[in-house]
């Protein structure tokens, strides 16, 4: 649940839009100018449909400003750059979620009502069309409940056609129910109903091929499941069996991964196209617990999720130039040479070289920053680790440790800057790119089976066949959308160290990680199970919520774990980390105002605003958390 600004004006605007969407192209914006009603084109299912696309978005600009630093720090999967302070616990604002369903809800019931003024015949050949919108919906709904428990749902968005100004909320638990029922019904809808109107080129998702539509619809069922284990383990292991043997399949190749680009162009807003084009995540860097385990694992995806870092073995060289220190952990990576005068020639890269010698993290430990004489060398870089040019006064200083690949969730407004020494050449990529989204891949699908099969589902297939087929197409996955997003070094090194490697997927890399036994599936079943759910974070790193969802349902890291450790912090003890956003404070000039209040006294929910609320926000816990693992503790078999 989330109170955001007055609910009358949020349903309004979005209804409105919904009723003035024109006819133009399917990659264009859709809504019409004010002009006289007997030209207002009567909306179009097919035409919604491509609209609802456009607007499907759960991992937009605020939210990944606000909420994912907050997810990642909790979860302990990412490291603030400044390091974990007595404060990280305090809630900032928080937005693109919470209300995000309304933006396809908005068109189920829109397409309701266009049914409801033909005649039943008619009205049928749009089935399909609404079946994939409730799709959409479901997966929203999912993701904005997540964090806010009970929404607006079965009464909102029908304001325009006679529907009320003041929804009821539903209950999680009653809306777990709705979207497993709506996406049965779209499942049968989509693999059996026939004389349908065709979406084709009006769907930029799957290009109206129902049958991965329903592939989608039944792997969206497993993030329910997921969610409903801690509250009804037997029936998430139902629904994985359902799901593992429906005839109409899942998702298990990367031909049937939701995975696409909205447009190219929009006459709107570019943001269809690109994303956005402001800065974020700024102030979190990787973990260096994770980053150290994927890069001794030889996992790539280190390579796709995080950015290199700025020393080259060039720069590494200017700095032995003009005799300055550098990072000891980078150094510990050098061979070189030292001649009679001390001076040192950079060599070669040692251990398992370029370009995985690029990528580290921040300590997670505890006010890291403070403890110069152990931690100095990953803080203050841009005074500590800068040169100048030589005979003359330009400067530049060198991030050593690795940020969030910002170029795989915007293409435009990050530029490629190829670190260079100070006087030296300007090697920069510019242009935008248009942005390619992944929402669901084989990678999930797969883990999550693995997943219910060691906890006892009736599977056709071991859990090791799953773990094994999912891991892999993580890979494989985020290989191609880097190569899509065409993130900096994916197939070139710019021609400046002679010492560079591109980061694309190379042959044998796969076999190579997966040879590994931190990457193997093997121990006790517990060990197992710590395992999957390692991979299941590590392949949602680019996914904040399902990473944070995953981290709060199994307590992983755990404590002193061999894989990926949680540290525990004594000043800031794991019962006072939040494990929800903030609700919001009601406003008495609302409608909603006491439906609100209501709703938030039956989840056992106290109104905050953003402030040092982790207490309140560890304890008052969401319906489908209520019993989940303390933060550390590892999962529950």
């Amino acid at each position: 649940m989330k109170s955001k600004n007055n609910y009358k004006k949020i349903l309004i605007a979005s209804l409105m839009g919904a009723a003035v969407l024109g006819t133009t192209s399917c990659r264009d914006d859709f809504a019409d100018i004010n002009t006289s009603p007997s030209q207002v084109t009567t909306p179009q299912p097919t035409y919604l449909f491509a609209q609802a696309v456009l607007d499907f978005e759960n991992s937009g600009y605020t939210y990944w400003f606000y909420n994912a630093p907050m997810m990642f720090e909790w979860a302990q999967m990412a490291t603030p750059t400044d390091s974990y302070t007595a404060t990280f616990t305090t809630t900032t604002a928080s937005g693109d979620q919470g209300s995000q369903y309304l933006r396809t809800l908005k068109y189920v019931n829109e397409v309701k009502y266009y049914q409801s003024t033909l005649s039943e015949e008619e009205a049928a050949q749009y089935n399909q069309i609404l079946a994939c919108l409730n799709i959409m919906t479901a997966y929203l709904g999912i993701f904005d409940s997540d964090m806010y428990g009970d929404l607006q749902f079965t009464e909102a968005a029908q304001a325009l056609h006679g529907g009320t100004l003041t929804p009821a909320y539903d209950t999680l638990e009653s809306l777990y129910d709705l979207w497993l029922t709506q996406l049965d019904e779209a499942i049968n809808t989509l693999t059996t109903a026939t004389n349908q109107i065709e979406l084709n080129t009006q769907d930029v998702v799957y290009g109206g091929d129902m049958a991965k539509w329903a592939k989608l619809a039944n792997s969206v069922k497993l993030r329910i499941a997921s969610r409903l284990l801690i509250r009804d383990r037997a029936r998430a292991l139902q629904i994985a069996q359902q799901v593992a043997t429906a005839s109409c399949g899942y998702i298990d190749t990367m031909d049937d991964a939701m995975l696409f680009n909205k447009s190219t162009h929009n006459t709107s807003s570019d943001d269809y196209a690109f994303h956005w084009s402001n800065g974020f995540m700024d102030g979190t860097a990787a973990s260096q617990r994770v980053m150290n385990f994927m890069v001794e694992n030889q996992d790539p995806r280190v390579r796709f999720c995080y950015q290199k870092n700025e020393w080259n073995s060039r720069i590494v060289q200017a700095f032995y130039d003009q005799d300055r220190e550098i990072p000891s952990y980078i150094e510990e990576n050098v061979e070189y040479t030292t001649d009679a005068n001390g001076h040192k020639q950079f060599v070669a890269w040692k251990g398992l070289g370029e370009p995985w010698v690029r990528y580290y993290g921040i300590p997670v430990e505890f006010n890291a920053r403070d403890n110069a004489a152990q931690y100095g060398d990953y803080f203050n870089y841009d005074t500590q680790y800068m040169i100048y040019e030589v005979g003359g006064t330009n400067y530049k200083s060198y991030r050593p440790y690795s940020m969030f690949q910002q170029q795989m969730i915007i293409g435009r407004y990050y530029t490629t800057t190829i670190p260079t020494v100070p006087g030296g050449p300007v090697i920069e990529r510019t242009e935008n790119r248009p942005w390619y989204g992944l929402y669901m891949g084989a990678a999930e699908v797969n883990l999550s089976l693995a997943e219910f099969a060691l906890l006892g589902a009736a599977l056709p297939q071991s859990a090791e066949y799953y773990y094994n087929r999912g891991l892999e197409a993580s890979v494989r996955e985020y290989d191609r959308l880097a190569g899509l997003n065409q993130i900096a070094y994916y197939g070139t090194t710019y021609d400046y160290d002679p010492n560079e490697v591109s980061i694309e997927l190379k042959d044998g890399e796969i076999e190579a990680m997966m040879a590994n036994e931190d990457y193997q599936l093997t121990g006790s079943q517990a060990e197992q199970l710590e395992k999957v759910y390692i991979q299941q974070m590590l392949n949602f790193t680019l996914y904040p919520n399902e990473q944070f969802v995953t981290a709060r349902r199994t307590g992983l890291p755990k404590f002193n774990s061999n894989l990926i450790a949680r540290e525990n912090f004594t000043v800031v003890p794991v019962t006072q980390i939040p494990r929800r956003f903030d609700t919001g404070i009601p406003l008495e000039t609302e409608l909603t105002y006491q439906i609100e209040l209501d709703a938030l006294a039956r989840q056992g929910l106290t109104p905050t605003s953003a402030g040092p609320n982790g207490q309140i926000l560890h304890d008052e816990r969401l319906w489908q958390d209520v019993g989940a693992p303390e933060w550390g503790a590892g999962p529950q078999l």
